[in-house]
C-alpha cells in the first residue's frame, strides 16, 4: 500500500459517509454519564459539538502522546493493543509513543547499548519485546500514524547510568553544579555542544528512522537546554576559542549569551533533520514545543528559527492552562498567529495529570477554541489521563479525519 493511503482505511470512509447520521444520534441523547478516573467521578456534560468541517472531508489532527510514567499502556502487547483499538474507535488518527526515557530507549537499540551499557530499558515490561515494532504494526493496521517521541530529549534523571557514565557531557552552571529540579525529580542535561552527545542524539533518532516504518518522529520542549547552563568546561572553551578568549556572560539572560547558545540547539537540529531526510525524505518531523518566547528564553530553544529554516513539518504548541482566559491568550499572541499559514499548527491540550484530571467541560471548550481559530487540530497529553470518558470523546471526534496534508497527497 502507498505511502499516502497509509493512514485512510476503508472502515474510515465508511465512516466519513455516515459522520452526519453519527453527529445527529448523538445530539438525540447519547449522553455522558458521570466517570470515574483515577477515583475521581465527572459530572460535568459536555456540549454537543458541531463537526469541525463538512462531514464529507474532515481534515484535523487528532493525536495523543503515550508515555511510560504514570501510564500502564505501553507495559504489556495486551495493553497495547486494547490502547490502540479504542484510540482507532475514538477516531483519533496519529500517536506519539515515547521510545526515550528516563536515559533509556524503549526498543532495542544498539546505539543505546554504547552509551549506558543496555539495548532498552532494563525494568520490568520491555524485556524480551519490541515495543516499537508491536506499535507500528498494529497503529497501521488500525490506520493510526504514529510518531515516536523522543520524551526527554537533552534530558535525563541525574541518577541515571548515563549521568553517571558520562558526567562531562553533562551541562553545567557557574557554580559547578549541573543538577535542575524538575518539580520533585532531580535533573541533568545533556550539554548539546558536546559531539559525543550530538552523537548520541543523531545516532538514536536515525535508528529508529532507519529500523521502523514509522510515519515521522517527534521531539518536545525538552530539546532545549535550561538557561542557567552552558558554563561546564567543554562549552566555556569553545567560547572563548570564539570570541578572542573572553568568558562568557555572568548574566545568564544576557542576549548575545542566550542567543548564541540556542544557536548550538539549532545546529543540532539541523543535523538531525539532514541524517533523518537523507535517509527518509518523506519522515515527518514535529515539534512540540512551549509557546515562544517561553521556550528561548527559558530552554535556549529557538524553534521560530527551526521553522523558517524548514526544519519541521508541523508544531503541536504546548498550551497547558487551567482555565479559558490564558488559554485563549496563548492562542491569539500574534507570533503563533503570524506562523499558522506556513505549516500546519495544532494545540496540545492537557487532559489531566496523575490524579488530576481535566475537567470534561474544559477540555470542550479547549478544544473548540482550538477549531474556531483554524488550527490544524489537538493532541491530548496524555493516554492515561483520557480515562473512561469514551463518550466525551466521542463527541469532539464523531466521524474519522484526515491528517493535515494527508488530503493534499492523496490529491497528488
Amino acid at each position: 500500500m502507498s505511502k499516502q493511503w497509509r493512514w485512510i482505511r476503508p472502515q474510515h470512509l465508511i465512516g466519513i459517509f455516515i459522520g452526519i447520521g453519527l453527529i445527529g444520534a448523538i445530539a438525540l441523547g447519547f449522553g455522558v454519564n458521570g466517570s470515574v478516573f483515577k477515583g475521581q467521578r465527572f459530572t460535568s456534560v459536555p456540549p454537543v459539538l458541531a463537526p469541525v468541517v463538512a462531514a464529507d472531508n474532515p481534515v484535523e489532527l487528532r493525536g495523543v502522546w503515550l508515555t511510560n510514567i504514570d501510564s500502564s499502556v505501553l507495559f504489556s502487547a495486551n495493553e497495547v493493543r486494547y490502547g490502540l483499538q479504542r484510540l482507532a474507535q475514538l477516531n483519533f488518527n496519529t500517536i506519539y509513543p515515547t521510545v526515550w526515557n528516563w536515559g533509556y530507549t524503549l526498543y532495542p537499540s544498539a546505539i543505546a547499548q554504547s552509551a549506558v551499557g543496555e539495548t532498552i530499558d532494563p525494568h520490568i515490561g520491555w524485556q524480551n519485546r519490541d515495543l516499537l515494532e508491536e506499535l507500528v504494526e498494529q497503529s497501521h493496521e488500525l490506520g493510526l500514524a504514529i510518531m515516536p517521541w523522543f520524551e526527554f530529549g537533552l534530558m535525563t534523571p541525574s541518577y541515571a547510568e548515563l549521568a553517571r557514565r558520562h558526567p562531562n557531557w553533562m551541562g553545567q552552571r557557574q557554580d559547578g553544579s549541573s543538577v535542575v529540579m524538575q518539580g520533585r525529580h532531580p535533573r541533568k542535561w545533556l550539554n548539546p555542544l558536546h559531539p559525543d552527545v550530538q552523537q548520541l542524539i543523531v545516532g538514536l533518532i536515525t535508528e529508529v528512522v532507519q529500523r521502523y516504518d514509522i510515519d515521522g518522529i517527534q521531539l518536545d520542549d525538552h530539546f532545549g537546554m535550561p538557561v542557567e547552563l552552558g558554563y561546564d568546561p567543554y562549552t566555556v572553551a569553545y567560547y572563548r576559542e570564539t570570541h578572542e578568549g573572553q568568558d562568557p556572560p555572568t548574566d545568564v539572560n544576557d542576549l548575545d549569551w542566550v542567543q548564541w547558545r540556542a544557536d548550538i540547539i539549532t545546529q543540532l537540529m539541523g543535523q538531525i533533520v539532514t541524517a533523518v531526510r537523507l535517509i527518509k525524505p518523506d519522515c515527518h518531523i514535529s515539534l512540540s514545543p512551549n509557546p515562544q518566547p517561553f521556550a528561548r528564553d527559558k530552554f535556549l530553544q529557538d524553534w521560530e528559527q527551526w521553522q523558517q529554516l524548514g526544519y519541521l513539518d508541523d508544531l503541536i504548541v504546548q498550551v497547558y492552562r487551567g482555565g479559558m482566559e490564558s488559554f485563549e491568550a496563548e492562542l491569539d499572541r500574534s507570533r503563533l498567529q503570524g506562523i499558522k499559514g506556513q505549516l500546519p499548527i495544532s494545540i496540545g491540550i492537557l487532559t489531566g495529570l496523575r490524579n488530576r484530571p481535566t475537567e470534561d467541560e474544559l477540555i470542550v471548550q479547549q478544544v473548540q477554541a482550538s477549531r474556531d481559530r483554524a488550527f490544524s487540530g489537538v493532541s491530548f497529553f496524555f493516554y492515561e489521563s483520557l480515562g473512561d470518558r469514551d463518550s466525551l470523546f466521542q463527541r469532539l471526534f464523531p466521524a474519522p479525519a484526515l491528517r493535515p496534508g494527508e488530503a493534499v497527497s492523496q490529491v497528488e
